[in-house]
């Protein structure tokens, strides 16, 4: 018998709310490193603003993450080692996906997952982000693999991490202006194409449909059963990341009941993928292509495209973890070394015959949950966990059903969604709401990186609208003077409004424009100024403008050698 759309609906609604209430039942319990109370409290502060610093997260009311200062080295690895296991387990899942969406073998996606996060979280912007080949830069270089094949994604790839070098200082500059709401609807949107991309293995191959009951009763068995181990397993214990032991207990609950229909990891890649030994190590060298100018051509838009897409949510996803973990306390993390280490990373990657990636939200957030944001080793030991699974354990990690990693990041699904922001939407700014909305929807349906650009590009127009009706004038009379003393900043978009606000006078009417109390901020306002004086006012406008203001350097340098058509006051 089919079980309708909504049953289906109803079981995961149940699980959820049991997980909830399983939250709620243990807050008095003592809660280390729950990525849930992180993501949940964005909007825990009293405003909501376009700041975007690194007081964006903040825990339990305001109290901020604080990294165990009483732990031992010995347990930092241990805790990082762990952590890093648990990563690599639920990485593997991913890299077989992201593979298949670019076109090549899984095990390209593995062993670009092992290479490029090894190095990143070796030479990355901040400890705890993992990185990997990645749903965002796979859709990408998807149609180049298909028209010239794999050893031109690992040529773009190369490309894509010498872009990525030389571009720290400039991406970084431009993700510190990342407006709040646009975080926001990142951080959602992100949360529902992760939950879009689980839901895959629920459904049926041929049709596309959910499962049934029938035919899914195992698999929605141990991905509820792997959801409800996480949380119970984060409020009972701290000697294993509540995600390891949670995939190894529904694993071995699998095997020894044998459910029926849970696909393994071996079902979904190929018997192949796994079959271990030395023979699957990657070859390193350059790309199989011949590397002229035509060769360049073909893959310079890619990788431009790659890069900024790489940089952009490596990026995003670093301040979202500073907010997490409070910067270390105090410790800035570093945009432009996190470019660094992903295109070090994407450069390794392409010479290993990888496809490229970035850093992941979703199981870096698994990484801090887990504890391993308090040190690189956790990334690093990610990546050569995974190695040691590919090359000896491949036997043990081709059993592990999918249905236990796609339980793992349901989880990291709920946690990353802020609940908070459905309510706070209707007490914040019409034009902050809707920025966050169609963040979050472009991000489902298109990609990252125009959604953030929209949402950049819509709260630039915003502000700018608000700043062009801040303009005002006080106005009074001296002699046969009118003196305007001009409040807030002129520039491209308060031209009109000045012009507006002075009006034509007699011939026997001098004007005086008091910015003293503006700024001139761009050549749009030194120009506005310029007509006013020839076509309204010749020889009868004075500007008053004092030397330190940035203004009067702006006419200096408009004017050069020659006077301005009005006569300068200070």
């Amino acid at each position: 018998m089919m079980m309708s759309k909504t049953c289906k609906a109803v079981f995961f609604t149940i699980i959820i709310l049991l997980i909830g209430a399983m939250d709620v039942s243990a807050a008095s319990w003592t809660r280390p490193n729950i990525a849930v109370d992180a993501t949940k409290s964005i909007l825990k502060s009293n405003e909501f603003t376009h700041k975007n610093d690194n007081k964006l997260m903040r825990l339990n009311g305001g109290a901020q993450q604080q990294i165990p200062t009483a732990m031992s080295e010995r347990q930092k690895f241990i805790k990082s080692s762990l952590s890093g296991l648990a990563v690599a387990l639920a990485m593997v899942p991913e890299a077989i996906a992201f593979a298949f969406v670019a076109g090549v073998n899984p095990l390209v996606g593995l062993w670009t997952t092992v290479v490029l996060g090894f190095t990143a979280a070796a030479l990355g912007g901040r400890p705890g982000i993992c990185s990997s080949a990645s749903g965002a830069v796979s859709v990408v270089i998807a149609s180049l693999c298909r028209q010239h094949g794999p050893a031109y994604v690992s040529a773009c790839a190369i490309l894509g991490g010498v872009l990525q070098l030389a571009s720290g200082n400039v991406a970084g500059a431009l993700v510190r202006i990342v407006p709040h709401p646009v975080m926001l609807g990142f951080v959602n949107g992100l949360a529902m194409v992760m939950t879009r991309a689980q839901l895959v293995h629920f459904k049926d191959t041929t049709t596309g449909a959910f499962l049934s009951l029938s035919q899914g009763a195992g698999t929605y068995c141990v991905a509820g059963l792997t959801m409800i181990l996480v949380a119970v397993l984060r409020k009972v214990t701290t000697a294993i990341p509540p995600s390891l032991g949670a995939v190894i207990l529904s694993t071995l609950a699998a095997k020894f009941t044998a459910l029926k229909g849970v696909k393994t990891l071996a079902d979904v890649a190929g018997a192949e993928t796994f079959v271990g030994g030395w023979s699957v190590l990657p070859k390193f060298g350059l790309p199989n292509v011949p590397w002229t100018m035509e060769t360049i051509q073909i893959i310079l838009p890619y990788a431009i495209t790659m890069a900024a897409v790489g940089c952009l949510e490596s990026l995003l996803t670093m301040q979202l973890i500073d907010g997490m973990m409070n910067k270390d306390n105090g410790k800035e993390s570093s945009a432009s070394q996190e470019c660094i280490g992903q295109g070090s990373g994407n450069i390794l990657s392409g010479l290993t015959g990888g496809i490229g990636g970035c850093a992941l939200l979703g199981q870096s957030l698994i990484n801090v949950q887990n504890g391993g944001g308090i040190s690189r080793w956790s990334g690093m030991s990610m990546g050569l966990f995974l190695a040691l699974g590919i090359v000896v354990g491949a036997p043990l990690l081709a059993n592990v059903p999918v249905a236990s990693l796609v339980g793992v990041m349901l989880m990291v699904c709920y946690s990353t969604f802020d609940w908070s922001s459905l309510r706070v939407l209707t007490r914040v700014p019409t034009l902050d709401a809707l920025i966050v909305v169609l963040v979050s929807w472009v991000t489902l349906q298109k990609d990252l990186a125009l959604a953030v650009l929209l949402g950049m590009i819509l709260s630039a127009l915003g502000f700018a609208y608000q700043q062009s009706m801040a303009l005002t004038a006080i106005t009074n009379f001296s002699g046969n003077r009118r003196v305007y003393v001009i409040q807030g900043p002129i520039f491209f978009g308060s031209t009109r409004t000045l012009e507006s606000i002075i009006k034509d006078l007699d011939t026997t009417t001098n004007v005086v424009l008091d910015l003293t109390k503006s700024s001139l901020l761009d050549h749009s306002a030194v120009q506005c100024i310029h007509s006013l004086a020839t076509e309204h006012y010749p020889n009868r406008l004075l500007v008053k403008i004092g030397r330190e203001n940035s203004g009067r350097d702006l006419i200096t340098r408009y004017y050069g050698t020659q006077p301005p058509p009005y006569t300068l006051l200070e």
